[in-house]
């Protein structure tokens, strides 16, 4: 890693108070990832002597007791069962995990991203004022994509944000989030958009070692306008070419709460016989995604590679084993902080991008009151993991040997 975030934490700042992580229902395993992360760094790096080892500072689990029970008319309340006063508490959260359900009047039901987000205004309650800081790791930015006003409509997710920091969040930490700007809607307490770049480069490397992430053999494509800052961090760390689909709508009436797509129309070089990497925030039903893969084969795309933070597959996965099957796609990259489902999981296509470590190093960090600059820049570590990359094609590749000879 880069200078100022070791590895393996090892900060010398002293916390700005105990950490507390409370993992709200659906996001145990991945809070289970990260409280054992910083349990082990600390454990490895603490000097006894050190004014860093403050009284609880070294704990077999950082991780808060909690429950939200329901009651049978579906209301609900939550309770926090240990002292947090004092404490710096990191809440994690999946607004999108519908796993986790309830009985209400004897139905199963499963959780809503507002359920969820009650659930999170509940624990924030609970805790009343007593620990000395709050933050609100949201994984996926609840009502994120209900960030600007076009009509007479809501701006949901504006004010969530302001509602939670009127509740005492001191901020909100979350992943690629479809507009950052959604953000100016508490200046002065912030909204930490982080990346998952870096991770998603380094599991692109580890399933499929012979991939080329040079300009001669891979392209960066957007699959609308609206994710291009995206797409262009993903080609300017790796060095390609970027390309852009329009997505031409029907702006006359509504389905599914959105215009409906007309047609792909491509806009960049020629991309016959190069790798292509499409790049977005989310994959809701996956069709508008379908079709940009199907209009990069028509183009003469060689293997194709989804990116994505957030696999929501609303529509089910029959579109995309399709689509594998036909050789339109070679793999879906996803991150694990959201809700995968166990029929994901097996799916030859489906690569799942593990955050918790660099998840557990952010809170760690903020904890000690140290910048996170260098983590939310990855950009050292890339080149890092790029130049190892190429030296292992060299070193396997015939050809290049005997250049080399």
């Amino acid at each position: 890693m880069t200078a100022g975030i070791p590895e393996t934490s090892g900060f010398t700042n002293i916390p700005f108070g105990k950490l507390g992580i409370i993992a709200m229902k659906g996001t145990e395993e991945i809070s289970e990832k990260i409280d054992q992360y910083i349990v082990k760094w600390r454990e490895e790096n603490i000097n006894l002597n050190s004014p860093v080892n403050i009284a609880g500072y070294m704990k077999a689990s950082y991780l808060i007791n909690y429950n939200a029970p329901r009651f049978g008319s579906g209301e609900a309340k939550a309770v926090v069962g240990e002292t947090v006063r004092g404490y710096d508490i990191y809440i994690i959260m999946d607004p999108f995990n519908y796993s986790v359900t309830y009985k209400m009047y004897g139905m199963e039901v499963p959780m809503s991203p507002d359920d969820h987000y009650a659930d999170l205004k509940r624990i924030i309650n609970a805790i009343s004022g007593k620990a000395r800081r709050i933050t609100v790791v949201m994984t996926m930015l609840y009502e994120g994509r209900q960030h600007r006003r076009t009509s007479r409509e809501s701006l949901d997710c504006a004010m969530a944000l302001q509602e939670l920091v009127a509740m005492g969040v001191d901020s909100v930490i979350t992943f690629d989030a479809h507009d950052p700007r959604v953000g100016n809607a508490i200046p002065l307490n912030g909204l930490e958009n982080i990346s998952p770049i870096y991770q998603m480069i380094k599991a692109l490397i580890r399933t499929t070692p012979d991939i080329r992430l040079d300009a001669d053999h891979l392209m960066i494509v957007s699959p609308d306008e609206g994710g291009m800052n995206r797409a262009i961090r993903y080609a300017t760390a790796l060095g390609v070419e970027l390309g852009m689909f329009y997505k031409r709508r029907d702006y006359s009436h509504i389905v599914d709460g959105r215009n409906p797509i007309l047609s792909h129309e491509f806009l960049g070089s020629n991309i016959h016989g190069k790798d292509v990497i499409v790049v977005d925030d989310m994959i809701s039903s996956g069709e508008s995604m379908l079709e940009v893969t199907a209009k990069l084969k028509e183009l003469g795309a060689n293997d194709i590679y989804v990116c994505c933070c957030f696999g929501l597959f609303c529509n089910g996965l029959e579109l995309f084993d399709k689509a594998y099957e036909n050789g339109t796609l070679c793999k879906v990259l996803t991150t694990n902080t959201i809700y995968a489902t166990p029929e994901l999981k097996e799916r030859p296509w489906y690569v799942p991008v593990d955050m918790s470590k660099y998840i557990a190093l952010i809170i760690d960090a903020i904890n000690h009151d140290v910048s996170i600059g260098n983590l939310m820049n990855p950009n050292d570590r890339i080149q890092n993991i790029l130049a190892k990359h190429q030296a292992e094609l060299a070193k396997n590749d015939p050809q290049q040997m005997e250049m080399n000879i």
